[in-house]
C-alpha cells in the first residue's frame, strides 16, 4: 500500500500560534495528507498547551504529535532556545523520512533557524505566518529599514514608518523587542527576519481581500529589496471551532452563553483581551466605571491584576480573580441586571457568533481578529502588546473594522473613554456604520472559504505543489 504523503508542521509551544497550526493541520487531513507535529522543547511552554495537545490528539487520531527531546545546550532567550532544538529535529526529520512521505516541513516564523535543516535535508519548507499579511510586510522590510537608519526604533518614539503597502506605524508601535537594537534578543529577531525570503513559500491565516494593498506589495517584492521573495498563499481565516459539537458535543452549555440567550438581539458588549492580556486594578476599577456609566449591557472576562513588573505577558496563567475585591464595591450588584463578569475565560468563538452580542472590545491579536470579522462583529481596539499596537493601525486605518480605545498607549485608558466608546459603538450613526461595514466584510472572509474564493484557490495550489512533489 502507497505511503500517504505527509507534512511535518513545526509550531511553537504559545497557543496564539499552536491553535492555528493545529487548524491548518486539520485542512492537511481533509486533503487526504498525514500531519506530523513537532513540538519544540520549551522551558516557557503554557500550562496550557498539554491541555489542548491531549484534546486533539483524542480528537484527530491521524495527526500525531512528537515532542522533541530537551536540547544539549538549553538557552536562556526564547529565540535562541528554539534554535537549540535543530540537532534533535535534524534527528526526528531524518528518521521519521524512512517511514514516511515527507513532501514539506511547515514552520511557524519562530523557528526560521530549522530552515538550514530542511535544506540541509533537502526539504521543502514553508513558513506559515499566523498573523496577517500587514505584520508580514512589515516585519520582512525591517531588516532593511534597520539597514538604513543608525538608531534604535526606540529612540524614535511615535515619529511614523513607512513600510511597503501599509499606512504609517509609529516606531512606538512595533514590538517592544524590536526597539533596541543593540540588545541581543533584537539582533535575533531582526535576524529571523532576514532569514524568511529563504523559505519556499508563506503561507498567510488571512485573506487578499481583507490586505489587498498589502498583499500586492509583498507579491511585488518591494517588502524585501533586493531578494527574491518567495510565494505567497492567504489560506485564511483559519481560526477555531469551538462549538460543543466540534469539542465532542458533551460539554454543558457554558454560563455566559446561557445568559446571553437571555439578552436582546445586537445589545451586548463583549471585552475579552487575550489569554495573556490582564491590567492593574486601577485600570480593572476604571473599565468598570466606564462600563455602569454607560448604561450598556455587557460580558466582561476579568483575569487576575498584572504581576509586580506590570508586563501584560505572563507565561503562567494568574491565579482566579477575586472579582469583589478587584471590582469597585458594589459594581457586580448594581450591574447585575444587564452586566455579566466572567473570570480568566469565556468561549469567544461562540460568544462573537451570538445574536445577543452587538460589540467586542479587543488587544487586537489576530486570532480574536480573525473570530471578530467572520462573526461580523465590531470592533473596539484596545491593544496591549506583541504586534496588537500594528494590528490597530491597521484595523482603524486601512481596513475601517474598529475603532480606537484612546489612551491604549498610555499609563492608563479614563473611565470616560471606555464610556464614551461604548456609547459610541452602541448608539451613534458612526457605530451603526462600521457594523455594517463588519457585516460586508464577515460575508467576504466565508467567500474566500468557499468553492472558488481566493483562500481556498490558494490552498489547492498548496495541495497540488506538495501532492506532485
Amino acid at each position: 500500500m502507497a505511503m500517504k504523503p505527509t507534512v511535518v508542521l513545526y509550531p511553537v509551544p504559545a497557543m496564539g500560534h499552536l491553535v492555528p497550526m493545529v487548524q491548518l493541520a486539520k485542512l492537511f487531513l481533509l486533503y487526504d495528507f498525514d500531519v506530523a507535529v513537532v513540538l519544540v522543547h520549551s522551558s516557557m511552554k503554557n500550562p496550557s498547551v498539554d491541555s489542548f495537545v491531549a484534546r486533539v490528539s483524542a480528537a484527530h487520531p491521524s495527526m500525531s504529535f512528537h515532542h522533541l527531546p530537551r536540547p544539549a545546550e538549553p538557552a536562556p532567550i526564547f529565540l535562541e532556545a528554539i534554535g537549540r532544538n535543530n540537532p534533535e529535529l535534524l534527528r526526528f526529520l531524518a528518521d521519521f523520512r524512512q517511514t514516511s512521505d515527507v513532501r514539506a516541513v511547515v514552520i511557524d516564523f519562530f523557528c526560521t533557524a530549522a530552515l538550514s535543516i530542511t535544506a540541509d535535508l533537502g526539504l521543502p519548507c514553508y513558513i506559515f505566518f499566523s498573523s496577517g499579511a500587514s505584520d508580514l510586510a512589515a516585519f520582512l522590510y525591517l531588516p532593511f529599514l534597520y539597514s538604513t537608519i543608525d538608531v534604535s526604533l526606540g529612540d524614535l518614539g511615535d515619529a511614523p514608518l513607512n513600510f511597503p503597502g501599509l499606512p504609517p506605524v509609529p516606531a512606538s508601535h512595533l514590538p517592544r523587542e524590536m526597539m533596541r537594537r543593540e540588545d541581543e534578543l533584537c539582533k535575533g529577531i531582526v535576524g529571523l527576519f532576514d532569514r524568511m525570503p529563504d523559505a519556499d513559500g508563506f503561507m498567510i491565516n488571512s485573506f487578499e481581500l481583507l490586505e489587498a494593498e498589502t498583499v500586492a506589495a509583498l507579491r511585488d517584492g518591494v517588502c524585501v529589496p533586493g531578494r527574491r521573495m518567495p510565494p505567497i498563499y492567504c489560506i485564511g481565516p483559519l481560526i477555531e471551532d469551538q462549538s460543543r459539537a466540534a469539542v465532542g458535543g458533551k460539554e454543558e452549555k457554558a454560563e455566559c452563553v446561557a445568559w446571553l440567550d437571555e439578552q436582546p438581539r445586537g445589545s451586548v458588549v463583549f471585552l475579552c483581551f487575550g489569554s495573556m492580556g490582564s491590567f492593574s486594578v486601577e485600570q480593572l476599577k476604571a473599565i468598570a466605571t466606564g462600563l455602569e456609566k454607560s448604561g450598556q449591557r455587557f460580558l466582561w472576562v476579568v483575569r487576575a491584576p498584572l504581576g509586580e513588573n506590570g508586563s501584560h505577558q505572563s507565561l503562567v496563567p494568574p491565579a482566579e480573580p477575586d472579582l469583589e475585591a478587584l471590582l469597585p464595591e458594589g459594581f457586580l450588584e448594581r450591574t447585575k441586571q444587564r452586566g455579566l463578569v466572567v473570570k480568566s475565560w469565556a468561549p469567544q468563538v461562540e460568544v462573537l457568533n451570538h445574536e445577543a452580542v452587538g460589540g467586542f472590545v479587543t488587544h487586537c491579536g489576530w486570532n480574536s481578529t480573525l473570530e471578530a470579522i467572520t462573526a461580523g462583529t465590531a470592533m473596539v481596539a484596545w491593544p496591549l502588546y506583541a504586534e496588537q499596537k500594528m494590528n490597530k493601525v491597521f484595523l482603524t486605518e486601512q481596513m475601517r473594522l474598529a475603532v480606537t480605545m484612546e489612551g491604549y498607549d498610555k499609563e492608563m485608558v479614563a473611565a470616560e473613554e471606555v464610556e464614551t466608546k461604548i456609547r459610541w459603538l452602541m448608539e451613534s450613526e458612526g457605530g451603526r456604520e462600521l457594523r455594517e461595514r463588519m457585516a460586508a466584510m464577515k460575508e467576504r472572509a466565508a467567500e474566500a472559504r468557499r468553492e472558488g474564493g481566493s483562500s481556498q484557490q490558494a490552498w489547492l495550489e498548496v495541495v497540488n505543489i506538495l501532492k506532485e512533489g
